[in-house]
């Protein structure tokens, strides 16, 4: 039984800050983030968004009736979470309307925690052969303002259905997978950014990725020429090159360079969206329509921590004629904002004594926004 990922698609904040422009606003020269990093735009999330409305607009746009009948395993990856007891997945499910004799379920491991989630739901499917997975992968990011980090911020979400006969491809047996104790970056619970060693954290990277690509290739008999693309968690799109520039020389491999840069490209203007950076980069290189049926992509996901894995898709027939549309359009039609609005929405807090707080929306295009806090308690609404 072939079991793989039917449905996929992604949502950004209807607003973004460009690149060169917070460059000059912190004193650096706009190079550094464009080039040395990659990135172009990043977007940036207003106080009527987190990561269970991000989440719920991805999944809204793909879903049908015969989906919310049919899924019964909802699991939410995200290092965004709002509550310490109750999943993101609850809101999630009552706001999409699933039927409800469903297990819902948060995740955490980093960025790898949305990779963990489509494995757990192709062996839920596997057992379950009828029934559909709706993994959202959904973050934030957030490392302070005039911060090292700052320029590798962004947000959105990624939601994907998983199936038995998938339309667009179907997730491959073999995988690698590797776990470390490793203190590159991290959020205590009391802070409200992540903490981050940054060199550490690109070397921890790219030492995963040897591990877990090497034994991959060792024990499944494979080699480098079996894939047509890769895809890479991108914190930023540079750190991806420079892992396939250890595996594959550009001359001899120009398809994989070819089918990186078309991977990046909604990188680039999104920014680091933590548990949906790999699967936003699939979007981007799939949407691109360069891969032909059965070709394989190869996958490489991390989180800090750490944990690491390779995995592969094949590419199934017509999958072409089952993507979602919209997403390159709906990233032009974003609003660009300025300096005031942008640290203005960074430093926006919600009260935590409880008290009722209405928050504005005018501005979102939703469709699912947060509404009110009032008694400890997140009200959302549909626009």
């Amino acid at each position: 039984m072939n079991i793989g990922i039917d449905k996929i698609s992604f949502y950004s904040p209807n607003q973004y800050i460009d690149m060169r422009e917070l460059a000059d606003w912190r004193g650096v020269d706009p190079d550094k983030f464009t080039y040395g990093l990659g990135q172009d735009e990043m977007a940036i999330a207003p106080p009527s968004q987190d990561a269970i409305t991000l989440a719920a607009n991805a999944a809204y746009k793909i879903l049908d009736e015969e989906d919310r009948k049919s899924i019964d395993l909802v699991l939410f990856a995200t290092e965004s979470g709002l509550d310490f007891s109750k999943a993101s997945a609850i809101y999630v499910h009552k706001l999409l309307d699933i039927q409800p004799h469903v297990r819902s379920l948060e995740l955490k491991e980093a960025c790898y925690s949305g990779t963990g989630a489509i494995q757990l739901a192709k062996a839920h499917i596997a057992l379950n052969p009828d029934k559909k997975v709706l993994v959202l992968n959904s973050d934030i990011s957030r490392y302070g303002l005039n911060s090292s980090g700052e320029p590798t911020q962004g947000a959105g979400a990624v939601a994907i259905l998983m199936s038995k006969d998938p339309k667009l491809m179907v997730l491959e047996n073999e995988s690698s997978y590797y776990t470390d104790h490793v203190m590159d970056f991290w959020r205590p619970s009391y802070s409200d950014v992540a903490l981050v060693d940054g060199k550490y954290s690109n070397e921890q990277y790219q030492r995963f990725f040897d591990l877990t690509y090497g034994d991959y290739l060792n024990r499944f008999n494979r080699t480098l020429d079996d894939f047509a693309a890769l895809c890479f968690h991108i914190p930023y799109t540079k750190i991806g090159l420079k892992a396939l520039r250890r595996i594959a020389d550009e001359t001899e491999h120009k398809h994989l360079y070819d089918n990186f840069q078309h991977s990046i490209t909604y990188n680039r203007r999104v920014g680091n969206v933590y548990t949906a950076s790999l699967f936003l980069s699939l979007i981007s290189l799939i949407d691109s329509k360069t891969l032909k049926a059965n070709d394989r992509i190869g996958f490489y996901s991390y989180g800090s921590g750490s944990v690491g894995e390779f995995f592969s898709v094949t590419m199934v027939e017509g999958y072409e004629k089952h993507l979602y549309p919209h997403h390159t359009q709906e990233l032009d039609n974003r609003v660009q904002i300025g300096q005031e609005d942008y640290e203005t929405q960074f430093e926006y807090k919600i009260p935590v004594d409880g008290s009722a707080h209405i928050v504005e929306s005018n501005n979102d295009s939703g469709p699912f926004v947060l509404e009110k806090v009032e008694n400890h308690i997140r009200h959302y609404k549909k626009l």
